[in-house]
């Protein structure tokens, strides 16, 4: 059995790495702060030497999404990763991206906004990722890391989830995710594939080279027959219904006998494992439940514990995002109630054990 490779790194740093050990094609990018390590670890390793792997700055944001958009159409594995301000310029691409039914990877580091608004981390970009960002009825396949380990692991998870369904997936971080560090144990070294096992692969949409035995493939979100856009439409809409079945990830933490539970996510779960170790302590059966993928959203196993507890408190670094999603879940069963701090501010256990009580328990 070989030995696992473990290294102390950053996130935005094991990004890079897991890229790389994937056997992505290439990663088209802009430095914005805080992943602007992604970028610099992936040019300090130069896997264009190992791998043969494309590593190129762009010159904005909607260069390097369109980069992704073209690489994405050969069937390529294609990344690129920003924060805040820059994914809002990218939207307009991810909302090609996802009419063409194209897979790629995105990378999203949250700040604090709205606009240029601060460096430090926030989890206000819920709304964007979730619920569009660019325009039409599209949906990103959103993965939300609460570890350095698991900004790793969802660089592999997201590109397979993306080539399953043809779907662009983001992973949604924050700054302090990004910015921390950790142990990681990292994955072997995967081959890239070779043009033949991606002709083979994807021989019925992308544009690797007409072969003559089958008709040209054309990559395009545009239709301009009315009848023919609603066919693809609700074939969209049927895909992200096989996600919806199929694809939800959580974790329930002391949800068993809980007579409350936190909806958290990323690093605002880390720290409300804590509040809840806090709360057992006192005698306060409290549980949590981590949505790992923020779309699709773990609708019914919220819905199921809506029908045996007695409230839920949606903690997040926003003004209130995903609590809209825990409410629809719970649909008016019991009382759902929301705690954020903003602009770069990082809430305490014990604060949000504070406001639990205030808000649920002695209410």
């Amino acid at each position: 059995m070989a030995e696992k490779e473990i290294k102390l790194m950053k996130g935005n740093e094991v990004i890079a790495h897991a890229a790389i050990r994937y056997g992505c094609d290439a990663y088209f990018g802009y430095p914005i702060t805080p992943q602007s390590e992604v970028m610099e670890t992936l040019m300090e390793l130069k896997p264009w030497e190992t791998t043969g792997m494309v590593v190129l700055q762009a010159e904005s944001e909607i260069s390097s999404i369109n980069m992704v958009y073209g690489g994405a159409a050969t069937g390529k594995r294609v990344m690129t990763s920003s924060s805040s301000p820059g994914i809002s310029l990218m939207a307009e691409g991810l909302s090609y991206i996802a009419g063409a039914e194209l897979p790629c990877l995105i990378v999203n580091c949250q700040r604090g906004g709205p606009g240029l608004g601060t460096i430090q981390p926030s989890q206000g970009d819920y709304f964007q990722a979730c619920k569009g960002g660019g325009h039409g009825d599209y949906r990103l396949i959103v993965l939300a890391p609460a570890s350095v380990q698991e900004m790793h692991d969802f660089v592999a998870l997201g590109f397979d989830l993306a080539f399953k369904y043809r779907n662009p997936a983001m992973i949604l971080a924050d700054g302090a995710i990004g910015q921390m560090m950790e142990k990681v144990v990292l994955a072997p070294q995967r081959p890239r594939k070779t043009n033949e096992e991606i002709a083979a692969e994807c021989r019925d949409w992308a544009t690797y080279g007409k072969p003559a035995d089958r008709p040209r493939n054309v990559v395009t979100s545009l239709e301009l027959q009315s009848e023919a856009m609603e066919k693809i439409n609700l074939r969209l809409q049927a895909k992200y219904k096989a996600m919806e079945e199929n694809e939800v990830r959580y974790e329930a933490l002391a949800c068993d006998d809980a007579d409350y539970v936190i909806v958290a996510f990323g690093s605002s779960a880390r720290i409300c494992s804590a509040t809840v170790e806090m709360a057992r302590a006192e005698g306060i059966r409290l549980g949590m439940l981590r949505p790992i993928t923020l779309y699709p959203f773990p609708t019914r196993p919220i819905a199921e514990l809506a029908a045996r507890v007695k409230g839920f408190l949606s903690v997040e670094l926003n003004a209130g995002q995903m609590v809209e999603d825990v409410r629809l879940a719970v649909n008016g069963a019991v009382p759902v109630e929301h705690y954020g701090r903003q602009g770069g501010m990082i809430y305490s256990p014990d604060e949000v054990l504070a406001v639990l009580k205030e808000k649920l328990i002695k209410a």
